[in-house]
């Protein structure tokens, strides 16, 4: 079930958030995932609407939508390939017109799944917090020749 995120969902979301950005981004140093653990829990998570999803009481997976941005996507990596992701993009694309989001160029599972459900590649930019290239997609409910911001 998807649901609201709520205070009791903290630290498993955190953990989901760790282990699964050390697993897509084997390109950035896991230390600096560890060293953006305080800005997840204390500024990005309370700023966005969380939705989880969560089986059998236990979260596996969560999405943050901030404004028109997908701005957090992510599965245990133990579920991941089990459909968790993508019945939280489907809830996240409901609840907008248009979502935007940026990914790192380098993780191409994500690349994919985000292609395969309706998103275009708008453009490259390069990431301020690790340098690193990253694509800038968005994704309209009219469709591809849709209005993008």
């Amino acid at each position: 079930m998807i649901r609201d995120f709520q205070h009791t969902d903290l630290e498993p979301v955190l953990d989901i958030w760790l282990q699964a950005s050390i697993l897509a981004h084997h390109f950035i140093a896991p230390q600096f995932w560890h060293e953006q653990l305080g800005a997840m829990r204390d500024v990005y998570l309370p700023s966005a609407v969380t939705r989880v999803f969560e089986a059998d009481g236990k979260v596996l997976g969560f999405s943050c939508v901030y404004e028109d941005t997908l701005a957090a996507l992510f599965v245990a990596p133990a579920h991941q390939g089990g459909g968790v992701g993508t019945r939280l993009l489907a809830d996240a694309m409901q609840s907008r017109s248009v979502l935007q989001l940026s990914v790192y160029s380098q993780n191409l599972p994500s690349l994919h799944f985000y292609k395969k459900h309706g998103f275009i590649v708008l453009n490259e930019q390069r990431d301020e917090h690790t340098g690193h290239l990253e694509k800038v997609m968005c994704w309209s409910a009219a469709g591809v020749r849709g209005t993008f911001p």
